[in-house]
């Protein structure tokens, strides 16, 4: 059996209980459990990496080509009970900040294609899909736990990231997103 065949089979028993303890013990943070995640600032002399990948119907998307929006995006999997859990306050903050030049997008890890397309179905979620089918954007950007959230400012540079399920719609978040939206 593949490593994706075993992890397809457990997957669906992972708990965010689950997750939190396994982040910490693999990256030895203090994320012990019930903690809040923080966001995290982008480190200055890391280099930000190119952001273009393709939407669930295929179309290429650039972050370069977004210029004077900012972009929250969201790296998920359908196996994740926290992604799961935390996408209706995340389509709660695309609707109210629609207007304010807010764009959210959810990025698959790894899925393939008609497993997503299942998920969007059967959940009705609204939110556009960005597919990184192979997981290098996540790579590039050390992203390793899920969900975490990556929030890019108007001109395009990143901000800061958040690891782990959050509220979107209610403090803190919306404090630590106000910065990046009345930003011009």
């Amino acid at each position: 059996m593949d490593a994706r065949t075993a992890v397809s089979r457990i997957a669906p028993a992972i708990t965010r209980r689950d997750c939190l303890a396994l982040a910490a013990a693999l990256w030895g943070t203090s994320a012990a459990l019930g903690d809040i995640p923080q966001p995290q600032p982008w480190p200055r002399p890391k280099p930000q990496p190119a952001l273009a990948l393709p939407t669930l119907n295929g179309e290429p998307w650039k972050l370069s080509e977004q210029a004077g929006q900012a972009v929250l995006l969201n790296f998920w999997a359908s196996w994740c009970e926290p992604c799961r859990a935390e996408m209706p306050s995340l389509e709660r903050l695309a609707a109210r900040h629609a207007q304010a030049g807010l764009q959210l997008l959810a990025v698959n890890f790894r899925e393939p294609p008609d497993t997503v397309r299942r998920f969007v179905s059967t959940t009705g979620m609204a939110l556009p899909v960005l597919m990184d089918a192979d997981g290098s954007v996540a790579k590039s950007l050390g992203i390793g736990i899920f969900p975490t959230t990556v929030v890019v400012d108007r001109r395009g540079r990143i901000r800061f990231t958040v690891t782990g399920e959050r509220a979107w719609d209610q403090e803190p978040a919306t404090r630590w997103l106000r910065d990046v939206l009345q930003s011009a």
